[in-house]
């Protein structure tokens, strides 16, 4: 890891295992409650292990009704401050999935918009968000995501398009297959390597 900000030393496992203690409890009257405390322990973190607590409290599972449109402003806030794949990848296909998930004309139009923002982390939120949708995948939102990076050097954007094309491969990889061969041009050696690890 390569971070500014320094690390405690907790491994990840008791991390979640102290956050699901801590947070087992908790019940929000509303959104806004449950957005506050989130932030307010982001904001105020001093070592990265407070970040994935954090994380940890925004994907509560009593407050799977908060995971709307008016909690992106918050995880777009956590996205770019965090600028880090560790932070982008625990809330891109989790959380933001879940957000697609309720409201799919709503997000994808946002995903569309983020896939060409001038932040990398938030291009890299709009191509991981369908990472674990399986049969959910949107395609063309999928395709919509991956275009505007398609050409980037950004190894964290290859790596992202890669990453989610070897995770649809288990659902469909003749779709995989012929995405790679047709865009075999454009797509980065590394990108390439990530789609068709489990293929070849």
């Amino acid at each position: 890891m390569k971070s500014a900000m320094p690390y405690l030393g907790v491994p990840a496992p008791e991390v979640r295992r102290v956050c699901k203690a801590l947070f087992s409890g908790l019940k929000y009257a509303d959104a806004a409650a449950w957005r506050e405390d989130v932030l307010r322990i982001w904001r105020n973190a001093a070592f990265r292990e407070e970040y994935y607590a954090a994380i940890e409290l925004s994907a509560l599972r009593s407050a799977r009704t908060f995971q709307t449109i008016a909690s992106l402003p918050m995880y777009r806030e956590m996205i770019i401050s965090g600028a880090w794949w560790d932070t982008t990848d625990a809330i891109a296909p989790n959380q933001l999935l879940t957000i697609l998930d309720a409201d799919r004309d709503a997000m994808s139009d946002t995903l569309r918009a983020w896939a060409k923002d001038d932040n990398l982390w938030i291009r890299r939120s709009a191509i991981l968000c369908q990472m674990k949708a399986k049969d959910k995948m949107d395609i063309a939102l999928l395709e919509d995501c991956i275009a505007p990076s398609i050409d980037s050097k950004a190894f964290f954007l290859r790596k992202a398009i890669g990453w989610v094309l070897r995770h649809y491969a288990r659902t469909n990889p003749d779709y995989v297959r012929r995405y790679v061969a047709d865009n075999a041009q454009r797509l980065s050696t590394l990108t390439k390597r990530e789609a068709l690890k489990h293929l070849l």
